[in-house]
């Protein structure tokens, strides 16, 4: 039994001496490139902070006009349900172009709780809707919410995509 003991720490002291002789060839052969001779520089000053592009009022978009109806006429919701395995809420916006031109929409829709309070929120886009036409989105909330949440529109965008 000692003898074993003795000729396994013998074996084990020969691995330890050839794995430390083998990262002794590779710490060698991966050393660092030699140092730049590039003159050294002082660092860079620092850009003075700008404050972020603000859009100028007078650029914003245009308000409708007879002929133009307001986008919030254009989406409305035709369903607002929870999930009742999940608890997730959806909704189902029905849009109409009441514009003159091919459109594409942005649509932002709020869950509230029975409190008023957003829970949850979602979104979706219409793309090229021609004038007249209509197309249902489905819109789904991220996580479950109470039972009695309702839906509101928030974020509606109609940007003209035709002639």
């Amino acid at each position: 039994m000692t003898l074993a003991v003795g000729g396994g720490l013998v074996v084990a002291g020969v691995v330890v001496a050839l794995v430390y002789s083998a990262m002794s060839s590779v710490e060698d052969s991966i050393a660092l490139p030699p140092r730049s001779e590039a003159p050294y520089s002082e660092p860079y000053e620092e850009e003075p902070y700008e404050e972020p592009y603000e859009e100028d009022p007078a650029e914003a978009a245009p308000e409708p006009t007879a002929t133009e109806p307001d986008v919030k006429k254009d989406v409305t919701i035709t369903a607002c349900t929870r999930d009742p395995q999940i608890g997730w809420q959806s909704a189902k916006v029905k849009v109409v172009n009441g514009s003159s031109t091919t459109a594409s929409y942005h649509i932002g829709v709020e869950f509230l709780d029975k409190d008023g309070t957003k829970v949850a929120d979602g979104v979706t886009g219409v793309v090229d809707l021609e004038p007249g036409k209509s197309v249902v989105e489905e819109i789904h909330g991220l996580g479950e919410v109470p039972q009695g949440t309702t839906c509101r529109l928030v974020d509606l965008t109609r940007m003209p995509t035709g002639d």
